[in-house]
């Protein structure tokens, strides 16, 4: 996909989903400042959001320092555990809400995302406001119907400078 300098960029990243990945597919870790750099390219970076659940452990602090350091704004919010024992930590809902909030203001919209439940956000945003919508993730752990719906797909375990080793 051609990019213009002019073109303001908004990248939203559900951190979760790509951590999962990340471990499951490479058992590595997710370079998320070249994520980041990829993402944005020549553009004009408006805003970067990374979404994330913190858990109890404090190493998540350092985590989530290095994502702020690397030029994102960080949004937690802690995990949920019900009585039985499930837990959920999901930000569908805020990722989809803060990404149509902020349309009026990007031509491009960078979903770092395999999730299939962001497939009509996509829809919403190219036809109703006019922005071109990049989806980035690992295409192994990808929904098809999102892959298909976005303008551009960027596969992340298709060239190892996005994986950290462990």
């Amino acid at each position: 996909m051609v990019q213009y300098k002019a073109q303001r960029v908004g990248v939203f990243v559900d951190v979760q989903n790509m951590y999962y990945s990340a471990k499951n597919l490479f058992e590595a870790k997710v370079n998320f400042g070249k994520v980041l750099e990829e993402a944005v390219g020549a553009r004009e970076l408006i805003r970067a959001i990374a979404y994330t659940v913190k858990g109890p452990q404090s190493e998540e602090d350092n985590f989530f320092a290095a994502l702020s350091k690397i030029g994102f704004e960080v949004k937690m919010r802690p995990l949920q555990v019900f009585l039985g024992g499930a837990k959920k930590g999901d930000w569908d809902v805020g990722m989809c809400m803060d990404a149509i909030r902020m349309a009026g203001k990007l031509d491009v919209v960078v979903l770092v995302s395999g999730d299939g439940d962001f497939e009509p956000l996509v829809s919403y945003l190219k036809y109703s406001e006019g922005c071109v919508v990049e989806v980035m993730a690992f295409a192994k752990t990808t929904s098809s119907k999102l892959k298909e719906e976005a303008d551009a797909f960027t596969d992340l375990g298709e060239s190892k400078k996005f994986l950290l080793r462990k």
